[in-house]
């Protein structure tokens, strides 16, 4: 729940960010000054571009929910039995010793996407976020594709 609530923190800070560089944007535009001009049409394209990268982050974040809530209904989860520390975040070591199993699946299976899933499961576990994140990508995709 903490990941959903920083989500929405940074979605309402970058909301409130546009707002403000709009309105600069706008009294730049509005200056008749070239140089100015120019400006907001920067502070314009900027945002846009923010825009679109969060809601292209919200909507892997929500895809990828959606198969794991998938997942757990069919019971297609892995149930590992490692350490966490408080925080529950896996013990580094114990997700590095899970990791070989899940790639040899989807060495076996390169179209499963539960399978994939799996895998950015255990990326993760082992702190490879860059990995896992490619991982949960492709499960989204071919799953996208099995509908």
């Amino acid at each position: 729940m903490s990941a959903r609530f920083g989500v929405a923190v940074m979605a309402v800070l970058l909301a409130l960010y546009i707002f403000l560089v709009g309105q600069r944007a706008w009294v730049m535009l509005t200056s008749g000054e070239p140089v100015l001009i120019a400006m907001g049409v920067a502070l314009v394209v900027l945002p846009a571009v923010a825009v679109w990268a969060l809601g292209r982050e919200l909507w892997f974040g929500v895809r990828a929910q959606q198969l794991a809530t998938r997942m757990e209904t069919e019971d297609a989860l892995p149930v590992d039995e490692v350490e966490v520390h408080p925080s529950g975040r896996v013990v580094r070591a114990d997700g590095e010793a899970a990791f070989p199993r899940y790639r040899a699946d989807v060495e076996q299976h390169p179209d499963d996407w539960r399978a994939w899933y799996r895998l950015g499961l255990a990326y993760d576990a082992a702190g490879d976020r860059r990995r896992a994140r490619e991982a949960v990508r492709r499960a989204i995709r071919l799953e996208s594709a099995t509908r």
